[in-house]
């Protein structure tokens, strides 16, 4: 009988990429899949280690499971991931119930450490370089079919004060463009009809390899393959938003006219040191003049609140620029104080209760902002795609082109024919719902 294995995937859509690349090895050397991991003989954990609350989360589920060990429900439990790359040999220290701790580096050798912890029975911590972690190959896709991630690159070289991913996952490194086309080739060829590109900073992509940021090259190159019918990206950087970037978006009908532009914060000095370029003058300015060049553009970006000497003035700063730009989509995170970082040796931290409470400040401003936003999108047709059939609420769910996937609002709707998940259908909108639409089918889309 073959070996069952499950997977548990947690954090961003790059470390999802990472996870289905290893189901794609697990798959192909014979190992059986089970979608329930808490029905497999070898739970395989993919980590997050980015915040706090994102570490938290992982440790609990990797108790979860290894409490199902212990009741000999299942025979091993693995740790991958960014926090199994972050702490290494503390995993194994200090929850001994592990079976494996296996970092980035070693990602391509799980086949081998899921038979050395079943046949010998004893802990494996394994470790490679961070640049051994292979970001293309094959993968078993963990979204709904409709659509994927693609990473684009891996690492991240931006050094910001308050961030671990460069400690985590070394420094940026882009993917050939053929290696990347190619992969979305075959996306296309498997029915993915969204395709959402991803780095820790899409817009730097090339520049290891090119000299310059190649990001409209390779997204006019995505757009011309068949099958594709929207395109998004996430995670572009201000300073290198450049008018090709904007022009790409703007004239190609496959892109949607989404931006993803983490700020951060809009003071000048918070900013500094934050180790992030521009003030708030210069942010009014990009975001004015992305409007312009790409008209009904929806821009979301991610703010943090708290950050080490944050004044209150800063922080009213923050508040009315908030409320000035009216990003369509937002989300504001109270500073996270992760250890390895140099925003963590600040000498002027602010109290914990303190930082929640901006971040629900921020968040409230938002909510009004997109109440607004929600109410101008009455009365009129959106396409949207079917994600499926809320049984209690008797309705279909699915996204605008304006809403990212697992991140933005949902448009619930009603139809007289049955709707597949993955069509696309016209939704006459009527009314709102916190974040969220409701509406009616118009017309059948395609």
């Amino acid at each position: 009988m073959a070996v069952r294995v499950g997977m548990v995937s947690l954090g961003c859509p790059k470390n999802q990429v990472d996870a289905e690349h290893m189901l794609s090895l697990v798959k192909k050397d014979g190992f059986e899949l089970t979608a329930d991991a808490a029905l497999a003989d070898v739970v395989i954990v993919n980590t997050c280690g980015f915040i706090e609350s994102a570490k938290q989360e992982a440790i609990d589920t990797i108790l979860e499971f290894c409490t199902l060990k212990q009741e000999g429900r299942i025979k091993a439990v693995i740790a991958t991931g960014c926090l199994a790359e972050r702490y290494r040999d503390e995993m194994a220290k200090e929850i001994p119930e592990l079976d494996a701790v296996v970092g980035l580096g070693s990602n391509e050798k799980i086949c081998d450490i899921i038979r050395d912890i079943l046949i010998d029975k004893k802990t494996v911590c394994s470790y490679g370089a961070k640049t051994d972690l292979d970001i293309s190959g094959g993968r078993i896709i963990s979204t709904e079919p409709f659509y994927a991630y693609i990473k684009i690159a891996e690492g991240c070289s931006n050094n910001c004060t308050y961030c671990a991913i460069p400690e985590i996952r070394g420094r940026f490194r882009s993917r050939p463009i053929e290696d990347i086309v190619k992969e979305a080739e075959w996306l296309a060829g498997n029915g993915v009809t969204e395709l959402v590109v991803v780095a820790q900073d899409t817009t730097r992509y090339g520049e290891d390899l090119y000299g310059k940021s190649e990001l409209p090259k390779l997204l006019r190159a995505l757009c011309k393959i068949e099958g594709f019918r929207w395109i998004r990206t996430l995670y572009s950087y201000p300073e290198r938003i450049t008018d090709e970037l904007l022009d790409t978006i703007a004239s190609e009908p496959k892109l949607v006219k989404y931006m993803d532009i983490p700020l951060q914060h809009c003071n000048k000095e918070v900013l500094k040191r934050m180790h992030r370029y521009g003030d708030r003058e210069h942010l009014e300015k990009l975001i004015s003049h992305i409007r312009e060049k790409v008209p009904g553009i929806i821009l979301r970006t991610t703010l943090i609140a708290g950050f080490p000497g944050e004044t209150e003035e800063q922080f009213e700063e923050l508040c009315q620029f908030v409320q000035d730009m009216r990003f369509e989509r937002l989300g504001c995170f109270a500073y996270s104080q992760e250890e390895g970082t140099a925003a963590a040796e600040f000498e002027d931290q602010i109290d914990e209760d303190i930082k929640e409470r901006r971040a629900e400040i921020v968040m409230e401003t938002q909510m009004r902002i997109s109440d607004e936003f929600n109410q101008q999108c009455l009365g009129r047709t959106f396409e949207v795609v079917c994600e499926g059939f809320d049984r209690y609420a008797e309705c279909y769910y699915g996204r605008t082109a304006m809403d990212a996937p697992e991140i933005d609002g949902k448009v619930f709707f009603t139809s007289e024919d049955k709707v597949q998940v993955g069509q696309y259908v016209n939704v006459l909108t009527d009314d709102t719902l916190d974040y969220d639409l409701i509406g009616s089918v118009a017309e059948k889309g395609e």
